[in-house]
């Protein structure tokens, strides 16, 4: 069992992370003391104190959603097991990287990776193309083309099986499935131009690219190792390559016209002129198949080649001879590999959730990591807030590394790397991979740090709980006799005022100590084994959960059980507080997570997931829950509807059954775009309570358009856009609302009073409703009416105009 929590000391600018490995530590639990710190906010048993507030009656969520969490986005997804697209815009004269992540991709700004995710499908996609212009997705039998990097706007349905290949080719598109069926389609029309059928057996398409100046012509690679020339206008076989004897992985246009580099499963990269059929080199790599091939062009003859188990080699292709190798470039193999033209960059991604660019500026002719995106290759197993404004989430994966994931930006993740043994040893072997490594951080249960961050509690599986100073390291003491308890320690903690530790062992005890003096202060046995504690430092309320899925709440103070909670039908993986000690919350190998009101003791939210959440923490601000799921690379954020909305409670039965909901999407917090979608539905509702609204429709009846007036005067442009938008049918409104409007502007003009304000109304308005207008009678009529007010108006002011400049000549030449 590894462990780890991190506190910031006030008395200087450095952080502390304490983390443990099941090569050192067989299991435990770690706290940790504020020496002389200053004393918690609040006292240990003010919520019990205060009474229990009773709920407000309300109805739940509907569907069975969660009635105080909406899904919000993930973090720390950047790259599957699709090879990435790179793209040029032309007229912003800048690359543009396309990488699939689950149902989405992220489009990225090579000099600025920072993602802009596109819309969803309804599954993972399985393979991704992009031209000049449009994204081509696929899942299982649909392909979808997507504009703007973001919105489908063409689907095509024909394949009767998955889709395996894609290749872009000029107004037409070309996708082969896994049933050997290769389809031509037309961008714009979503018809089949063309569709061939190829034997299995004989020629099963594993690659397919387009020769470059080869006018509807296609190079496919087979699994048996031959290559076919056709063009597809024709529908004609034009030639067919004998091969190597070894299947086709990838094809490669090089930069010289009729040359293609051909990968092959033996390891094999051919560079063939497939206009004389005739093999210029071959190169051979000892690292199982070719994966991807990409060419250099910024005036190096240099072909880069990727393999399965990450490792790159790097060819020159005048001396025809390896120049260089970069050795586990990634963890997995590499997906994607390209050299971005006319720049000494090459771009690679792999299914280790990582996207690197390297730059190719020094002696030698191997690259150096110029920029990167990455997250846990294996899935986190426990993430924690980290600081006081809610914005870092600190995750120890699978992986073996333990990370930083920022909830603005990207380009504020970080990762603190792997714990090592001997760090020092590694360095001086000169070991570039430490083979010393610690294995991976399985939990944070153990191990608990003081508010000033110079002591740690380590509980181990032995039933020992030692005390260690931070910086130097020393042992400081051990609480008990011999051990602490009989059985492993499930958890540790340390009050906010460093006066007790609390340990939590598989024997069902839980113990108080006198953490400076190590005395025994007092034990509550419980009726169960326990599998986790949580402390709450400033209410100085503690959660227990048990093996028999419940949880147990403790006020440290008095040292009884307050409340217990029982409802799970699974192993409680993880629990969090809300920062005000409010809330309990837990997930569960039950796939939900619930929240307990403590105040009144009851269940007021459960929602169900599609995978079981094996860690969850609520940030310090209570304005997300985040939460890390099973075999899931992401950490996914769910907001607090109860921070920007009114959410009405009420008390859920135990064994409340909730439907399933999905995780949240990659999409940034800057543009939710499924959020919107979710609301259009309401937007009818929304107006229709829209003071601006309601005193329009009155209006219809009173024709007293003041109180209407008033309200858009005060406004801001956007809010003024908003109203106006609503109006119309589609927006909620009706088309008497908008002819009540129209003579609003007609009240202005006739008042000779704010003339350009109502012009810039009524411009606006016809900007967004000129459709409609034209075509409603009752709208026409109207606008007509203010039409011949409108000249009015303006021959009246022309008249004011010249009286004014005829007064300010006379001023100007007259001799006074």
């Amino acid at each position: 069992l590894c462990t780890t929590r991190a506190t910031e000391d006030k008395r200087d600018s450095e952080s502390y992370f304490l983390f443990f490995s099941p090569a050192i530590y067989t299991g435990g639990s770690v706290s940790a003391t504020h020496c002389g710190g200053r004393p918690s906010t609040g006292s240990g048993s003010w919520l019990w104190r205060r009474g229990a507030r009773m709920l407000r009656a309300g109805s739940g969520a509907p569907g069975g959603e969660s009635v105080l969490f909406a899904g919000f986005r993930a973090l720390g997804m950047y790259s599957g097991s699709l090879p990435h697209v790179l793209r040029f815009h032309q007229r912003h004269r800048e690359f543009y990287l396309v990488v699939a992540v689950g149902s989405s991709f992220h489009t990225y700004n090579v000099s600025d990776p920072s993602p802009l995710p596109s819309n969803a499908l309804l599954q993972d996609i399985t393979c991704l193309a992009a031209d000049r212009m449009l994204v081509f997705a696929s899942y299982g039998s649909l392909l979808h083309a997507f504009a703007r990097n973001k919105e489908v706007v063409h689907i095509y349905e024909g394949h009767k099986a998955d889709i395996h290949l894609l290749q872009p080719f000029g107004d037409h598109v070309i996708s082969v499935d896994v049933d050997n069926v290769l389809i031509v389609w037309d961008v714009q029309s979503e018809e089949e131009y063309l569709q061939m059928n190829f034997d299995k057996a004989v020629f099963a398409v594993s690659a397919i690219m387009h020769p470059s100046t080869y006018l509807n012509k296609i190079l496919l690679g087979s699994e048996q190792g031959s290559l076919q020339l056709w063009n597809i206008k024709s529908n004609k076989l034009l030639h067919s390559f004998p091969g190597w004897g070894s299947g086709v992985t990838t094809l490669e246009q090089a930069p010289a016209v009729d040359v293609v580099a051909i990968g092959l499963v033996s390891g094999y990269i051919i560079v063939h002129n497939i206009k004389f059929d005739e093999t210029l080199m071959k190169f051979e790599q000892d690292w199982g198949p070719v994966t991807t091939i990409s060419f250099r062009t910024d005036g190096h003859p240099v072909m880069a080649a990727g393999s399965a188990i990450g490792h790159i080699a790097l060819w020159d292709l005048e001396e025809k001879k390896l120049i260089s190798q970069m050795r586990n470039a990634h963890t997995t193999a590499i997906a994607g590999l390209s050299f971005v033209h006319g720049e000494p960059l090459l771009i690679t991604n792999g299914a280790d959730n990582a996207i690197r660019i390297w730059i190719f500026d020094g002696p030698g002719g191997g690259g150096r990591l110029l920029r990167y995106r990455m997250g846990h290759s294996a899935p986190p197993t426990k993430i924690r807030y980290h600081g006081q404004n809610g914005q870092q989430i600190l995750s120890a994966g699978q992986d073996g590394t333990l990370q930083s994931f920022s909830t603005v930006h990207e380009r504020f993740n970080k990762s603190l790397g792997h714990g090592s043994i001997n760090k020092k040893k590694s360095k001086k072997k000169g070991l570039r991979y430490d083979t010393l490594a610690l294995p991976p951080i399985m939990a944070f249960a153990s191990v608990d740090i003081s508010t000033c961050g110079n002591f740690a509690v380590i509980g181990l599986s032995t039933g020992h709980v030692d005390v260690y100073n931070m910086q130097s390291g020393i042992h400081r003491g051990r609480y008990g006799k011999e051990k602490a308890h009989e059985g492993a320690i499930r958890g540790v903690a340390v009050d906010g005022l460093n006066q007790l530790a609390i340990t939590a062992g598989s024997d069902g005890l839980i113990k108080f100590w006198k953490f400076k003096t190590t005395e025994l202060v007092h034990s509550t046995n419980l009726a169960s084994s326990l599998s986790g504690i949580l402390l709450h430092r400033d209410s100085g309320i503690l959660g227990i959960a048990s093996d028999d899925f419940s949880i147990s709440v403790l006020d440290v103070e008095t040292r009884k059980i307050v409340r217990k909670f029982s409802g799970h039908l699974g192993k409680i993986n993880d629990m969090a507080f809300s920062p005000d000690g409010r809330w309990l919350i837990s997930a569960s190998m039950d796939c939900t997570i619930k929240t307990w009101d403590l105040p009144s003791g009851c269940l007021i939210d459960s929602f169900l997931l599609d995978s079981a959440a094996v860690s969850i923490t609520m940030s310090p601000t209570g304005d997300f829950l985040a939460s890390s799921h099973v075999d899931d690379l992401g950490i996914y954020l769910w907001s607090n509807r109860s921070l920007y909305s009114l959410v009405s409670l009420r008390p859920l039965p135990t064994d409340h059954e909730s439907s399933v909901i999905m995780l949240p999407r990659t999409c940034p917090a800057q543009g939710i775009c499924w959020m919107k979608m979710s609301k259009l539905v309401n937007l009818g509702i929304l107006a229709q309570k829209s003071d601006f609204y309601i005193q329009l429709e009155e209006a219809l009846r009173t024709n007293e358009y003041t109180s209407p007036l008033n309200l858009l005067k005060v406004m801001g442009p956007s809010n003024i856009e908003t109203e106006l938008r609503g109006l119309a049918p589609e927006g909620g409104g009706s088309v008497e609302v908008m002819q009540s409007f129209l003579r609003l502007i007609g009240m202005m003009l006739n008042t000779k009073c704010d003339f350009e304000l109502a012009q810039a109304y009524l411009a606006l308005f016809l900007k967004l409703h000129l459709k409609i207008t034209s075509s409603e009678p009752a709208l026409l009529e109207e606008i007509s009416k203010l039409s011949a007010q409108l000249e009015e108006t303006w021959v009246h002011l022309q008249t004011l105009f010249n009286q004014s400049l005829c007064v300010l000549n006379y001023m100007k030449s007259a001799l006074l």
